[in-house]
């Protein structure tokens, strides 16, 4: 009888398969955790005493709906360095899973398309069918780069906006320059509105990870603190753009207002150090992780080596994805379905963010699993 009173806009969304497979860790009795993406690194000390310092402080209540004068001033700062905007807007946000919400809630109306990667993050194809928009999707097996011509075959006249992740959550793809420029291209041609998310931009491994805001002005950045912190339990990010999309961003914190109200205050105070603070350490081993993880299943899987994030996206024997977690789980190793991710279900995902012992134990599971 409960389910009588759900809105039908619950139909189009279902519960997440990756906290599914997480859940399972606490009932298996030694489980190499391949399924979650959070750092295995705490936060850097002096954040984490700036965020303490703050709560003494007594500064415990709300905020400016926009974020803390100062943060918002500190984030305006860095965005006109990297990018050459005067004046951008700046939105601090509760994660960017919360910049996200706002954005498309502001954007996209019923029947709008949005175009995005396939494989992708998977709150992407929940919030646009939660809004009633269109999944519009830009084909990129078996390289998982983002194609001009991909995209232009994912463009329809109702595509309003292209959510551009970079680098890439499943794959740990990184686009480069020139596969931005095209990008960007195709979207000023089209009218198409840019949503950046860029939450993994610091692991990039083989090169600075660009932005097609550096290409393209009419995109909205979206980034923020969690995993390049170690933070993300803080739900803390931030979105900016130009000055000409400054009525948008404004749009977005007054929904804002009456959903989320305000990122969290002390850890606001906390970013302002954290934006002063060498994160290159943690990264660095991250690089490493990433090459332990290629270099043991290449000979016995097909995958493209990552460039940065902290997954690889892995094609499974025979091309089935499902099964193949199924007996991974039997053999203690968690990792996640490739149709959690896209419409294909031929690859699994694993996240290296764990130790290196474990990532070690986990490739050598898999392995066996492979030859079986």
């Amino acid at each position: 009888m409960s389910t009588s009173y759900l809105a039908q806009r619950m139909a189009s969304i279902e519960a997440s398969g990756i906290r599914r497979i997480w859940a399972l860790a606490a009932s298996r009795p030694n489980p190499v955790n391949f399924s979650i993406g959070q750092p295995d690194f705490d936060a850097p000390e002096a954040v984490k005493a700036a965020a303490i310092e703050a709560i003494r402080r007594g500064q415990n209540g709300y905020t400016l709906t926009a974020g803390l004068p100062q943060l918002q001033e500190a984030i305006a700062e860095q965005v006109e360095r990297e990018f050459g905007w005067t004046r951008p807007a700046v939105l601090v946000s509760s994660g960017l899973s919360g910049a996200l919400l706002v954005g498309l809630m502001a954007t996209i109306n019923p029947g709008d398309g949005v175009l995005f990667a396939d494989p992708y993050f998977v709150s992407y194809r929940h919030l646009v069918n939660l809004l009633g928009g269109q999944c519009q999707y830009i084909d990129t097996y078996p390289d998982f780069s983002l194609a001009a011509e991909r995209i232009e075959a994912a463009l329809q006249p109702n595509s309003k906006v292209m959510i551009v992740n970079s680098p890439a959550n499943p794959t740990g793809a990184v686009y480069s320059a020139d596969q931005l420029r095209e990008a960007a291209d195709l979207a000023g041609r089209n009218d198409v509105l840019v949503f950046s998310d860029e939450i993994y931009k610091d692991f990039s491994y083989d090169g600075p990870a660009e932005s097609i805001a550096r290409y393209y002005e009419r995109t909205v950045v979206m980034r923020g603190f969690s995993k390049s912190y170690g933070v993300t339990g803080w739900r803390l990010g931030y979105l900016a753009a130009p000055e000409p999309l400054r009525g948008l961003i404004e749009a977005m914190a007054t929904l804002q207002q009456y959903t989320f109200v305000c990122a969290p205050h002390p850890f606001q105070q906390a970013a302002l150090t954290a934006l002063q603070t060498d994160v290159g350490e943690p990264i660095r081993h991250y690089a490493a992780k990433r090459d332990m993880i290629y270099e043991g299943l290449k000979d016995h899987f097909d995958l493209v080596r990552p460039a940065g994030a902290f997954y690889a996206f892995v094609r499974a024997p025979q091309d089935r994805a499902t099964p193949f977690v199924e007996r991974a789980i039997e053999h203690d190793v968690l990792v996640i379905p490739g149709s959690v991710f896209s419409r294909r279900d031929s690859h699994f995902r694993l996240s290296y963010a764990t130790g290196d012992e474990r990532i070690q134990t986990g490739i050598e599971r898999l392995c066996r699993l492979a030859q079986a």
